[in-house]
This record gives C-alpha cells, sequence and structure tokens, in this order.
C-alpha cells in the first residue's frame, strides 16, 4: 500500500473523517446507493435533488461512461494500466474489476484523500491473482506526490489510462489546468486521458440550481463549457476519440446500464426521494436530463 494508507491507525482515520460538512465523495456515494455517507452527505443530495428531480441520472451516467470508457480502453486498446484519481468509495465495478475481467494483469492505482474513502479502501484492492492494484492517499493538488507513488505499482514506460471522471469541477482554473498539464506530460506515448465534467451548456436552469445547493455548503463548483472541457485534451496536443467531447451518455452508449434489482411496491413507497434513486433505471435518460460532457484522449 502506497504511504503506509491502510496501516494508519482506525482512531486517527475517524480523527480525519468531518462529519459536519458534507463530502463531494460521500455525496456521490449518496446518488449511487452507497452507505458510506453521514446525515450532511445525504442532506446534500437530498437539496441537489430538489433542485433538479433528474440530477441522479448525471451522477449514475457519469459512473456508466466510466465503465464503457475502462471497457473500451482495455478490450479494443490493449490499456492495461489504470491511474484513477478521484477514486471515491468503492462501488460495484471498480476499475480494476472491469479492465482485469478483460485483461487479467491489468495494473491500477487509485487515489484519493477522503479518509472515509481511505477507511474503505481494502475493498478496492482486490485484485485478480495476475494483475496488482494499489491506493495512494494523496491530494489530486499535489500531482508531483500521486505520480512517485503511482510509478510504484505502474509502469510509466507503458501507457497508462489518466482517470479524471468527475473531479476537475471541484477545481479552480488556475490549478486545474496546471495539475492536468503535468499529470499528462508525465505519461508516456500512447497514454489516454479520460474525462468527465459537469457543464451548464446544456441545461443551465437545473444545474445552476444545484450549482447553488453546494456552494452553499462551501464546495468549489465550477461549471466548464465544452470549449474549456476540450482544453484539457487541446492544450495537451492529445487526440480526441470519436465521437469527441459529448453529453456523457452518447459517448460510445451501449445500452447496457444495469438496472437494480426492484424491491418491493410496498417497500419501496416507505422510501424518501433520494433513497429511491439507487432503484432508478437510468436507461429512460434524455437529452434534457444530462449536465456532464465526456470524452478519452490519447497521447501522441
Amino acid at each position: 500500500m502506497s504511504g503506509d494508507a491502510l496501516s494508519q491507525d482506525p482512531a486517527e482515520l475517524r480523527r480525519r473523517i468531518d462529519t459536519s460538512h458534507a463530502h463531494p465523495a460521500r455525496v456521490y456515494d449518496v446518488f449511487l446507493g452507497g452507505k458510506d455517507n453521514y446525515p450532511v452527505d445525504r442532506a446534500a443530495a437530498a437539496a441537489a435533488l430538489a433542485a433538479n428531480p433528474r440530477g441522479y441520472l448525471d451522477v449514475r451516467h457519469n459512473r456508466d461512461f466510466l465503465r464503457r470508457a475502462v471497457n473500451s480502453l482495455a478490450g479494443q486498446d490493449g490499456i492495461r494500466q489504470f491511474l484513477d484519481i478521484g477514486t471515491g468509495l468503492p462501488t460495484a465495478e471498480n476499475v480494476h474489476q472491469i479492465a482485469q475481467r478483460i485483461i487479467p494483469d491489468a495494473r491500477v492505482v487509485y487515489v484519493d484523500n477522503d479518509p472515509v474513502v481511505l477507511a474503505h479502501a481494502r475493498a478496492l484492492l482486490t485484485s485478480g491473482p495476475e494483475g496488482r492494484t494499489d491506493y495512494v492517499d494523496a491530494d489530486f493538488k499535489n500531482p508531483a506526490q500521486i505520480l512517485e507513488q503511482a510509478a510504484k505499482t505502474l509502469d510509466f514506460d507503458q501507457p497508462i489510462a489518466l482517470c479524471l471522471v468527475a473531479i476537475l469541477h471541484f477545481v479552480e482554473d488556475e490549478e486545474a489546468y496546471p495539475i492536468v498539464r503535468e499529470l499528462v506530460r508525465a505519461l508516456p506515448s500512447g497514454s489516454r486521458l479520460v474525462l468527465s465534467h459537469l457543464t451548464e451548456d446544456l441545461n443551465p436552469e437545473n444545474i445552476r440550481a444545484v450549482q447553488r445547493t453546494y456552494t452553499e455548503r462551501g464546495f468549489t463548483f465550477v461549471l466548464r463549457s465544452e470549449a474549456e472541457v476540450e482544453r484539457f485534451f487541446t492544450e495537451n496536443s492529445l487526440r480526441v476519440a470519436e465521437p469527441g467531447v459529448v453529453p456523457v451518455h452518447h459517448w460510445r452508449a451501449d445500452n447496457a446500464a444495469p438496472v437494480p434489482e426492484q424491491p418491493e411496491e410496498s417497500y419501496l413507497a416507505t422510501l424518501d426521494d433520494i433513497e429511491k434513486v439507487r432503484y432508478a433505471d437510468i436507461n429512460d435518460v434524455t437529452d434534457a436530463d444530462i449536465n456532464v460532457y465526456a470524452g478519452v484522449g490519447e497521447k501522441a
């Protein structure tokens, strides 16, 4: 485990967990139907859902984009290494599970600095016997540390897929573009950048209402235009793969988003709106529901 992250004293981890303020990874967990969150996170998710009742589709389709991207990169392009920064809490079909199903000896490094994520990081390390996974406890704003620790597991002479999925809208411009530039510069030829990002281009009224609920809780929340999202690729001389930078549900859609097993109607009736989200079928998505761009670029 990089940096002896998993050897940290459980009491120290608990001390680091701030349950008085919502945290993006834990709010994301609420929308994915997870249980590793706190009342303050559920309140933030509920406020966002009240502001945009179909907003859970952004979160769930963002996650499904990651599934499709990893499937494509491992299955079609033969990418064997993945660096997933801003991992979030373990959930069904983590990157290593998808990649190693296709390439059993694939290597995956997860990076996050949320102590709640760290407390559950062992779930991200259930690698197949031929592959390898690791977890780095580091801040996105410290790319040098991330690269140094990731190099203990990944071979930086071979292509790596850098996954920045739903993380950059929490970072202001003056940090976001230079950090991505530093990370991409360290990658070898043939590497990929897998990126998704919230935007106000598509359905501005809905997403601005959500933005207000998050900024009121102290989150940095930057909505970027299509051109600003494309800049993460173009200024790093990355060739954007087809179909380009597009609304997330249009990126190589395969109509295979898993449908959660449905509970009894009597049980469903006892749940509040935010609890019902985990059972929603996301395949009925329309363009009016989505506020996320997604794309994959290749380094020459």
